[in-house]
């Protein structure tokens, strides 16, 4: 496998060993999708970018520069070093330049421990929920933060150790909510519709408050969540809220502590508030952030873009009580809308005329578009890697750090599946990233936060990747389902459950009903795969062919507590013998995705044995 200068593979071995070579026209076009202005054009090259490996045993290894003489090093904390050939031994971790004295290029130095945080003797169970489906009886239709806050202290009672969560990503501000978790507007913003509004200042005693949660708590008389319903009776309430509060000298503090991405943020929600739509319709004259017209709107708008940045300030209080009962176990998308607010903030690095996605294999034979626009390697590498040392700064801050983040499709630190507009899902090509630079950001964010990393390896996994992953200090992630070897040989490093949000439940499987949904959805089924998962559960769980669905549950979860990895996590959708999957890959308006809450409430499930 070779690859080129803007990062493309010349093709790639598929799950059954099958080589797919990358055609000129496709290189061609994925070259002009990240910038080049002919065939023969290379990346333009912007600042070097050097990664050293700090705080261990040993010096500090000296570093090549492309200037020669003595240099000025600027660490983050702004104080500045003169150095000649050797780093300073006593390096702190982080961000730092290098600069030559004659005003010649300046080089980015990212000084990393090298691998993430691990707490010692790690060993914990951990309760995975969809939070949506989480409905209590207070519940305005949809699972919140205060659900959340009660399971953790549930689940705390009982022994677990950290919860972990779909997605928190803020969706568009718009009528219509996106129901999947894994295509946001923004990664770095928590989603208000969790909000548990009355826990708001000033709501307990707001009649305009207590009237919509009477017409809100309804919305769960049915199993089937309408977040455009709820989002109506959620934003009316918040709307209710800031006429009466206004801004305060906590949102101002607030406001300023945040800085320019969340006034970014908030303009943008202000802007799509205005238009009614994502950026791509805009005027002109608002689809870039730099435009002085979005200062302008920012300015005539003040209230609004307040609103929103108050709306986050709630949103990130409520999320942090809701991390006092437990530790939470983030869940990070590997991409965004395109019409959301990273995509605007970020389109210059962006490559808008690409969707990331997965070339086919055994789950998903026709390959996958997950509909998500890609980083471009060089334009990344060229921003020092800053939007994605402040994403997971964010995601592994919230919570005081106690707790961690799973990145799905870890595997995009690597590489990535490339998909044109007009290409079928197995048509694309993988992009390769600068792994080494990637996860040496990685290792800085999650040090600093003393919270540990999950990485999602599942599908299709490039040889190697696994290895150099755990020892960046990143958990595997390993299935039942997908594990040829029992729960008592799993690596240490590694997170250890029996199935995953697009994956069938234990129940589905055992009862047949997984089979039946897809059938109904119109996928293409596998009858002998599904044979061999039901088989897999009689291997693992010790019980025979007809016994109760929830023996079998109990069994192979009690097998699964044998694996010796750090973390062993079980669902809510098992513990309930839930049939159906939060979500069936290959399917969109076929079947409610992301929307089914629990069989019963929050309430009643914390009392059913």
């Amino acid at each position: 496998m070779a690859t080129d200068g803007w990062g493309v593979d010349d093709g790639y071995w598929d799950k059954w060993g099958n080589w797919h070579p990358t055609s000129e026209e496709l290189t061609r076009r994925l070259r002009s999708a990240m910038g080049a202005e002919n065939d023969h054009a290379e990346p333009p090259s912007g600042p070097e970018v050097f990664v050293v490996r700090v705080g261990g045993d040993g010096d500090v290894p000296s570093v090549a520069l492309p200037v020669s003489g003595p240099r000025e090093l600027v660490l983050e904390d702004g104080s500045q070093l003169r150095v000649d050939d050797t780093l300073p031994p006593d390096l702190p971790i982080g961000y730092h330049e290098l600069r030559a004295f004659d005003d010649g290029p300046t080089a980015r130095l990212i000084a990393t421990p090298g691998r993430c945080h691990l707490p010692d003797d790690l060993r914990s169970w951990v309760l995975a929920v969809q939070l949506y489906a989480c409905r209590s009886d207070r519940s305005w239709g949809i699972g919140d933060f205060g659900d959340l806050w009660r399971l953790a202290v549930w689940a705390s009672v009982r022994g677990a150790d950290m919860v972990a969560l779909n997605p928190l990503h803020a969706p568009l501000p718009t009528e219509h909510v996106e129901p999947s978790p894994y295509y946001p507007s923004s990664r770095r913003w928590r989603n208000p519709l969790y909000l548990q509004i009355e826990e708001i200042v000033g709501a307990a005693d707001d009649p305009e408050v207590a009237a919509l949660a009477s017409q809100a708590r309804e919305l769960s008389s049915q199993r089937l969540i309408d977040r455009d319903a709820v989002w109506r009776f959620k934003r009316q309430a918040l709307d209710a809220l800031w006429k009466r509060l206004g801004p305060d000298l906590r949102l101002e503090r607030w406001r300023a502590d945040q800085g320019e991405a969340l006034e970014t943020y908030a303009r943008f929600c202000a802007l799509a508030e205005f238009h009614g739509r994502g950026w791509s319709t805009w005027p002109e004259e608002h689809r870039h952030p730099s435009q002085p017209s979005v200062a302008r709107f920012a300015a005539d708008h003040a209230d609004r873009v307040a609103f929103w940045a108050w709306v986050q300030m709630v949103t990130h209080d409520q999320l942090d009580r809701a991390a006092e009962g437990l530790p939470l176990l983030h869940d990070l998308a590997i991409g965004v809308d395109p019409d959301g607010a990273e995509a605007w903030t970020h389109q210059d690095l962006l490559a808008l005329e690409a969707r990331v996605g997965a070339p086919p294999d055994e789950f998903n034979p026709g390959g996958q578009n997950w509909g998500l626009p890609p980083f471009v390697p060089w334009k990344l590498r060229a921003a020092g890697y800053q939007p994605l040392a402040e994403l997971w700064r964010s995601a592994l801050a919230q919570g005081d750090g106690r707790g961690g983040l799973r990145i799905d499709h870890v595997m995009g630190l690597f590489r990535l599946y490339w998909l044109l507009d007009d290409q079928g899902a197995d048509d694309g090509a993988y992009v390769r990233y600068r792994s080494e630079e990637l996860l040496a950001v990685l290792a800085i964010e999650s040090t600093r936060a003393g919270a540990l990393v999950v990485g999602e390896d599942l599908g299709t996994v490039e040889d190697g990747v696994r290895a150099t992953l755990a020892e960046a200090g990143i958990l595997s992630n390993r299935l039942v389902w997908f594990e040829k070897e029992p729960p008592e040989s799993y690596p240490v490093q590694a997170l250890a459950a029996v199935t995953t949000h697009d994956l069938p439940t234990v129940a589905g499987v055992w009862l047949g009903d997984d089979l039946a949904d897809q059938r109904a959805a119109g996928v293409d089924v596998d009858e002998e795969r599904d044979a061999r998962l039901r088989s897999r559960l009689v291997e693992v769980s010790g019980c025979p062919d007809d016994a109760p669905v929830e023996d079998v549950i109990v069994h192979v979860h009690r097998r699964l507590a044998s694996a010796p990895s750090m973390l062993v996590a079980a669902t809510m959708e098992d513990a309930l013998a839930v049939t159906q999957r939060p979500n069936m890959p290959g399917t969109s308006t076929e079947r409610p995705n992301w929307s089914l809450a629990l069989p019963v409430p929050l309430d009643e499930a914390l009392n059913d044995p």
